[in-house]
């Protein structure tokens, strides 16, 4: 008899195979003496779309709004059947006695599972494999000690719960909208409150007024002593400032007081995704969504990190006897790791390890497996640097500094000096101590040169990704799992957009921020869903009561955009006419350029608004050639010397390079969380209208 192991994706499940033994290599699945092991890809199944419950709900008007399914149900995804087919099959065979859920160990993770083995009816017994790394030691440790699913089935419920919440409140919300104002908007219980941050963030900027004050401070040497105030920015004027120098530099000033104080600063905690996004990001400039392929890359392929889409920055004390060999993994890439790893692996910061602390994995560390950097990117060497670098961390003494403040007093105003020693660097290696440090006394008199500068007030810094993730993390919007998918989706729907490092809300965005419901603009009522979901998976929230809540939320929701009075304006339409049907084209951003399509919701035309240089040769000067829509449809033109050509011309069949070949793995395998839902399909459907 046979285990049926069911892993998330083709990568997992051929790593599994070979750990496991199965080496026979079949259409859909990898077969051994004791095991099966197939795979999903990705999301399989989905909830069912609302024309598939109900024939009325097919089409987008507002009289069948708000639509609220006693049971949604799940249905197949597009282009999975072949695949979903095959682990049915496997499933009815008489020499399968039980199933493994291999799946990411995450709520979502079991959701992929549970919807494939209820569709597919399965009625053996069902363990579940709970790892937080994919080392052949994890693995094989995580198949002896196998639990029954059941024990996770609080976690399926918060997962069906969520799924079940973007349903009713994604859709009735963004097909309400969508019908009221004739235009895509999209619209959701954690995407728009997060768009609320960054256009409150705008706001703030937009009204800011840079006020101009002066500063006084005293300069002595190489240090700056600043003048003690409770109004920083109380010299409006010059002459302000000058009376009070004036004042003041008639004589010596006194070392009034000398405070002395020892600081420790332990190693900061192993990083959870959502920090290792926030400073991807400011050091190298990564969005949320690439610092996540990157790091669940080095998991799933190269192995060498643990499980990724963590909330927690503790350890169990259970990882205690495998820190040893986590070090020697990177004493290649961290050199204090070897003095670490000779010592005995012992941490140091305390405070890294809490049991209480860790959810359903811990901290984002360095598994056991060393790195071969050959096989990394540039991008993926950086990340894992990041984190072994954090990790190692734990092993070294605190930072340890001097903190000396003098206060000087010139007749009766008092200036700060402020200096600092290090008396250890510990895990802060890149601590130096100042090489023109003050000795000054108690009593001693002290001279200066006052400075009047003149400043202005700043504005508040513009969000970036990082930063948003932070007030996403503490407003409690969404997980560290779906935050980057959040981002993309605000942008793809065009409703904020990334200048440089920075992030912007659209004229679109502005006004969906407008019409939609004020309880969707701020994070209240969001965060306080996300943590019922929470509770569910923790076994202390009933869910059938939180989706009863919803689908009241949802009336609400929708009743506040049918009796609203606002209006939009589609800053998207452009005055140019189809040639089809005579309505006005509306301009649509695509990965590749801009698009024209036809604002009719009956017409289907489209044609590309600008030229794109693409990768097809001239064959004339094999120079790149323009791609270029006509009004007999599109052609490739050359800049450089005019030549044409229709696109399509058949030149015969060209071999995959290994790039290509490696672009559509990646692609086969990419981990976007999740990959098709129901709530996706819905905002596509919207946008193609």
């Amino acid at each position: 008899m046979k285990q049926l192991i069911l892993a998330e994706k083709p990568s997992v499940a051929r790593d599994l195979s070979q750990i496991l033994g199965a080496k026979e290599k079949h259409q859909g699945y990898y077969e051994g003496s004791n095991v099966v092991v197939t795979w999903a890809l990705g999301h399989l199944l989905g909830l069912k779309m609302p024309e598939d419950l109900k024939p009325e709900w097919q089409k987008w008007q507002m009289e069948t709004l708000p639509m609220l399914p006693n049971k949604i149900g799940i249905k197949p995804l597009p282009k999975t059947g072949r695949q979903l087919k095959v682990i049915s099959n496997l499933a009815k065979r008489k020499d399968i006695k039980e199933a493994v859920i291999a799946t990411d160990a995450g709520r979502e993770g079991e959701l992929v599972a549970r919807f494939i083995l209820q569709y597919i009816h399965f009625n053996k017994p069902v363990k579940r494999l709970w790892i937080s790394s994919q080392t052949v030691k994890a693995v094989k440790e995580g198949f002896k000690k196998l639990k029954p699913a059941q024990a996770y089935d609080n976690l399926y419920k918060s997962a069906l719960a969520r799924a079940t919440a973007d349903w009713l409140v994604g859709l009735n919300v963004t097909r309400a909208l969508t019908v009221k104002y004739q235009d895509n908007l999209a619209a959701g219980r954690v995407q728009t409150p997060t768009l609320a941050l960054v256009n409150q963030r705008e706001q703030e900027i937009a009204k800011f007024i840079p006020q101009k004050y002066y500063s006084v401070s005293l300069k002595m040497g190489s240090k700056t002593a600043k003048l003690v105030q409770k109004n920083p920015y109380q010299f409006k004027e010059k002459n302000q400032a000058q009376a009070l120098v004036d004042k003041i530099s008639k004589s010596a000033g006194i070392v009034d007081k000398i405070s002395r104080k020892q600081t420790k600063k332990p190693a900061p905690l192993p990083y959870d995704l959502t920090e290792l996004q926030r400073q991807a990001n400011e050091k190298y400039g990564y969005s949320a969504k690439k610092t996540l392929s990157l790091v669940q890359s080095l998991y799933e392929i190269h192995k060498v990190v643990s499980y990724p889409r963590t909330d927690s920055k503790y350890l169990s004390d259970d990882l205690l006897p495998s820190m040893k060999e986590r070090l020697q993994a990177i004493s290649s890439l961290v050199e204090e790791a070897k003095i670490y790893a000779k010592a005995g692996g012992k941490i140091v910061q305390k405070q890294a390890i809490n049991n209480a602390k860790v959810t359903d994995h811990h901290a984002l560390i360095p598994t056991e497996q060393r790195p071969q950097y050959s096989k990394m990117s540039a991008d993926e060497h950086r990340i894992y640097a990041m984190i072994a670098k954090r990790f190692a961390g734990l092993f070294a003494q605190p930072f340890t500094e001097e903190k000396v403040k003098y206060d000087l007093d010139f007749a009766g105003q008092h200036f700060t000096l402020n200096q600092a020693k290090v008396l250890e660097a510990g895990w802060n290696s890149q601590a130096k101590n100042d090489t023109e440090l003050l000795e000054l006394k108690e009593g001693q008199k002290v001279k200066g040169t006052f400075v009047i500068a003149e400043k202005l007030t700043t504005p508040p810094t513009p969000l970036t990704e990082g930063s948003l993730l932070a007030l996403m993390e503490k407003y409690g919007l969404g997980t560290p799992a779906t935050r980057a998918e959040t981002i993309e989706k605000l942008v793809s729907s065009e409703l904020m957009e990334r200048q440089g490092k920075n992030l912007h809300v659209t004229k679109k965005g502005q006004q969906l921020l407008h019409l939609v419901n004020p309880a969707l603009v701020t994070p209240e009522l969001t965060a306080k869903w996300e943590k019922e979901l929470e509770g569910i998976a923790q076994g202390k929230v009933d869910e059938q009561k939180f989706i009863f809540e919803i689908k009241n939320d949802t009336k609400k929701l929708v009743k506040e955009i049918k009796d609203s009075k606002e209006s939009y304006k589609d800053y998207a339409l452009t005055q140019k006419k189809c040639p089809e049907c005579g309505s006005l084209l509306r301009e649509k951003k695509v990965r590749d350029g801009k698009l024209l399509v036809c604002s009719s919701d009956t017409c289907s035309y489209r044609r590309r608004a600008e030229a794109k240089v693409t990768n097809h040769r001239c064959p004339q000067c094999h120079k790149k050639m323009l791609l270029i829509s006509g009004p007999n449809g599109d052609y490739f033109r050359c800049k450089f010397d005019g030549t044409t050509e229709k696109p399509g011309a058949k030149k015969g069949k060209k071999k995959m390079t290994k790039h290509e070949e490696r672009k559509l793995m990646q692609k086969i395998n990419r981990d976007d969380e999740p990959q098709e839902s129901a709530l996706a399909l819905a905002l596509k459907a919207a946008m193609d209208k």
